[in-house]
């Protein structure tokens, strides 16, 4: 009996033996496996999200949450470095990057996604216009483009609260950023900057981005002081579905209609979408600025296999617009803000004579090639081509005339046409007439009445001039640039270790332009003789006196050959709690001038190709974030970068000569910045303290100018006694600036629905040195004047102090609203460098005004401070979910209050003497006082669309 009994229990023994060996195995076989799993939610209720999509991207795996929003990945799992795409419609898509290690599990629990009941970062973006963004006469560009997408409270309030006063990120110019598209980057090689308008309008396929701002590392190029943004319009990236927007506005344009359709990653591999835009409006908020664009966008791509996908986009958004003017006070105070100079009646309509017309299709080939689960080569293409143009008018139409003696003389019969020419405004007949007032009165009454662009007028006068056998006086022409340029560049990203990453990209641009003026529109005449009407110079020593029709070339035809050759490399270590870099990279830079037109005054210096300038460029930063705890955050970033001048700031008068600028040189900048970061689930608050320092740059202004009378005599150029005034190019070189300031961004959300926020930014930006300054002409070259005492004098960025305040509600029931106050301050006039030359107390003979008073001298120089303001902005909208069909509404006003306030300005630089600025300011209205561009009062931005 015991012995059964022990056999039979040897055999229940053998059993769990058995068993739980089989347990075990199947533990560790478990235990070994590579997964990744994690959850969903919505981010201010924190309910889970069920049926979310997650993709991990650059592959065909896919799955969908369950409904406790949970998910997982357990068969075939890529290892190294992976992102993983959450989508769900009516939710706003988001890419989670992670390192997947084999037979490890990532866990992701948690994950958020933020209901697109407002889709308001888009359509905030939407609110930002083109000229905001692409402003070419004043200078003012920024980053808003940069920013408008960034998760930072304090970026995407630059963006979106402070745009409209063109306030400049750390003082910085937008050449200071770098933008990219697929990897390629946009910024133009002649002043470095975006031409965001290539792109304008297409907003449904320009929201999959990836940023590094300041210093902070990107995995696709070194970078700028502003950080870079790669805009990635990978189809497979886009979330499949149609979607149709309306928007009203009376800010730049006043309608736009958007379609886009997206496949989302077919069975078979391929994925494509499209886009079609238009925006348009006989006139903004300023007199007769029209707006005319079109936008197309295609992405097209076949994803060969898990390791191999190719992409093709292709960008086309020909867009046409009508300028507006800056202007004097006197001006302002008789026409109010929305006055605008450039325009006239012609028939009944108004004609903008300065239009802008951009036409540059962007087509590229993308490769993506996951060579193994820890290395990933991107090889890209890019062309762009097409035509820039601004209109503008000529009024000195000349007549070649040979006298009984044989002499040729050249005879003018235009006048500026300018409605604000200085001889037409009751200042100049205050000056010249002060005991005859009438006449002041008389030309106030007919600027008020009148005071734009009178076409009957020039076209009159070209059609008498015809009649008698004589050349147009006026004409309409284009100041005309024809880019061609291509770029390729290849970026490898490698996981090297468990805690180290690997980017490196070399890249080779190369462009040909053609730049050159070209008659648009004779205005009724029959000719426009090809010669500087002022002095007699032929433009075209090669085809002298040539009388141009309509689409023929006028005053200048150059071409501008450059190509850049460069490499980087990053390295980033990433553990619990240290994250640090180091980046470097190498530039190789050359720039060639071809003149096309033989300059009369420069024939041995204007045609044929000129020397090759060449730079090199060298770049390192490093940066280290150390996580004190999961809430307390140290980051710190320092750079130090030689770069190469842009074109426009190599070359002293690039229409007329090959003349370089003198002792040229890289610039070289110094940057270092530290920020405090706290995060909790309430709180979210970012400390930034900065310093930069930018030393060796050059600056390039076109000017008319008076008073310079020695400086024409010791040219050797001098045609008359009373030879004081020129066209000149006033050229700054070795311009030293300090850039110091700090940055606070602060956002609570104190309920489940309601959230404030609060932004300030202090900065103090001052030229550090005193640079040399050059003038040159198309009668003199590079004379130099000494050093312009510039030292001490702000920097013209917009406010260097700008502060924001507001709140935002979003109920559950899919509407919210909210309001933010906004408060600028230190805002200056940009000054003029050739007033702080000795020029300025330098009389004809050389020698100092006998009357200079130094008292007088030191008010007249003293930068003009704008007055602070305060601007009111309100936002809101609703959605609905129709069946399959989710709707949408959003609507902003800015400037609640009309708060008129002045963003920016320069002194004129015609008074160039003492004596000159003396009489010219002690007028109550001076005639060359300075000019400002002022903001736009209350406005408005409606939008509505469609999601099915």
């Amino acid at each position: 009996m015991n012995i059964f009994l022990i056999e039979r229990n040897l055999i229940v023994l053998k059993k769990v033996i058995a068993v739980s060996l089989l347990l075990f195995s199947t533990f560790s076989v478990f235990s070994q496996q590579t997964l990744i799993k994690g959850s969903v939610k919505e981010l201010i209720s924190y309910q889970p999200i069920e049926n979310a999509t997650i993709t991990i991207e650059e592959t065909n795996q896919q799955t969908q949450t369950n409904a406790l929003g949970e998910f997982e990945f357990s068969v075939n799992v890529p290892l190294g470095e992976q992102v993983l795409r959450i989508s769900k419609v009516g939710y706003i898509r988001k890419r989670y990057p992670i390192i997947v290690y084999e037979n490890e599990i990532v866990n992701i629990s948690d994950m958020t996604l933020e209901t697109d009941n407002s889709l308001s970062q888009e359509l905030f973006t939407i609110s930002l216009s083109d000229d905001e963004l692409d402003d070419d006469t004043s200078g003012l560009d920024n980053m808003s483009g940069l920013l408008q997408s960034s998760p930072d409270i304090f970026q995407r309030t630059v963006a979106f609260e402070f745009s409209t006063s063109f306030f400049k990120l750390r003082g910085l110019d937008s050449d200071q950023g770098s933008v990219m598209i697929n990897g390629i980057e946009m910024n133009k090689i002649y002043n470095g900057r975006p031409q965001w308008s290539n792109w304008g309008g297409l907003n449904d396929v320009m929201r999959h981005q990836e940023f590094s701002i300041g210093l902070t590392p990107s995995k696709y190029n070194f970078g700028g002081l502003l950080g870079s943004i790669n805009i990635n319009t990978r189809a497979s990236l886009m979330r499949s579905g149609k979607r149709v927007t309306y928007s009203s506005s009376n800010r730049s344009y006043t309608s736009r209609l958007l379609a886009t359709y997206s496949s989302g990653l077919l069975k078979n591999g391929w994925a494509y979408t499209l886009s079609l835009g238009r925006r348009w409006g006989n006139e903004g908020y300023q007199d007769a600025t029209l707006y005319n664009s079109n936008s197309i966008f295609a992405s097209v791509e076949k994803v060969i296999n898990e390791k191999h996908s190719l992409s093709f986009t292709g960008i086309y958004a020909p867009n046409r617009r009508g300028k507006s003017s800056p202007n004097t006070q006197e001006v302002y105070d008789l026409k109010g803000i929305k006055y605008n100079e450039y325009w006239g009646w012609q028939m009944g309509e108004k004609r903008n004579s300065r239009i802008k017309e951009v036409k540059e299709p962007i087509i590229m080939l993308n490769h993506y090639w996951a060579i193994n689960s820890k290395t990933k080569l991107n090889t890209n293409i890019g062309y762009q081509f097409g035509t820039l143009g601004n209109s503008r008018l000529a009024y000195g139409g000349a007549n070649r005339i040979v006298n009984t003696d044989g002499t040729i003389v050249f005879e003018s019969g235009g006048r500026n046409p300018s409605p604000t020419y200085y001889q037409k405004l009751p200042s100049y007949f205050e000056r010249n007439f002060p005991n005859d007032l009438e006449f002041a009165y008389g030309a106030q009454q007919e600027f008020l009445n009148n005071g734009q662009i009178n076409w009957e007028q020039m076209y009159d006068t070209n059609l008498i001039n015809t009649s008698q056998g004589r050349n147009s006086a006026y004409m309409l022409y284009e100041d005309r640039v024809d880019d061609k340029q291509l770029t390729v560049n290849t970026v490898l990203s490698g996981e090297l270790s468990e805690h180290i990453l690997l980017n490196v990209s070399i890249n080779y641009k190369k462009l040909e332009s053609e730049n050159y003026a070209q008659v648009l529109d004779l205005l009724g005449g029959s000719g426009f003789l090809n010669v500087d009407s002022f002095d007699g110079v032929q433009f075209n020593l090669n085809n002298p006196n040539a009388i141009l029709d309509a689409g023929d070339i006028y005053s200048y035809n150059y071409n501008m050959l450059a190509s850049i050759f460069s490499g980087f490399a990053k390295a980033q270590v990433t553990y619990n709690a240290l994250d640090f870099f180091v980046s470097g990279s190498i530039t190789s830079t050359q720039y060639q001038r071809e003149g096309l037109f033989q300059y009369e005054t420069f024939q041995n210096n204007s045609f044929g190709k000129g020397e090759t300038l060449s730079f090199t460029g060298l770049g390192v930063k490093a940066g280290s974030t150390y996580k004190i705890t999961g809430k307390h955050i140290v980051d710190i970033n320092a750079g130090y970068v030689i770069k190469a001048p842009s074109i426009r700031n190599s070359y002293s008068n690039s229409r007329a000569n090959h003349n370089i600028v003198p002792n040229i040189s890289e610039e070289k900048i110094m940057s270092l910045d530290a920020s405090y970061i706290f995060r909790s689930s309430i709180l979210k608050a970012k400390l930034t303290g900065f310093y930069t320092k930018l030393k060796d740059a050059n600056d390039i202004s076109f000017f008319f100018a008076d008073g310079i009378g020695h400086v024409i005599a010791e040219s050797g150029t001098q045609q008359s006694g009373n030879d004081d005034n020129e066209f000149i190019q006033e050229i700054l070189q070795g311009i030293s600036k300090n850039h110091i300031g700090a940055e606070l961004g602060v956002e609570a959300q104190v309920t489940s629905t309601i959230k404030l926020k609060g932004v300030t930014a202090l900065g103090q930006y001052t030229y550090a040195n005193n640079p040399d300054l050059y003038l040159s002409s198309d009668r003199f070259e590079n004379v130099y004047l000494g050093t312009s005492k510039l030292k001490g004098y702000k920097l013209a960025v917009g406010p260097h102090r700008a502060y924001s305040i507001g709140f935002e509600y979003r109920d559950p029931k899919y509407w919210w609203f909210g309001t933010t106050i906004n408060f600028f301050d230190k805002t200056y006039a940009d000054i003029s460098p050739l007033t702080r030359t000795d020029n300025f107390f330098t009389d004809v003979d050389g020698l100092p005004f006998i009357d200079y008073d130094e008292e007088v001298a030191k008010a007249l120089l003293k930068q003009e401070t704008f007055d602070d303001y305060m601007l009111v902005n309100l936002v809101g909208g609703k959605s609905w979910r129709v069946n399959k069909y989710y709707i949408g509404f959003f609507a902003s006003i800015n400037n609640v209050l009309d708060e008129v306030f002045k963003t920016g300005g320069f002194e004129q630089g015609r008074n160039a003497n003492y004596r000159q600025l003396r009489d010219d300011q002690a007028l109550n209205r001076p005639v060359f006082g300075s000019k400002y561009w002022y903001g736009r009062g209350a406005t408005y931005f409606l939008n509505v669309y469609v999601n099915f």
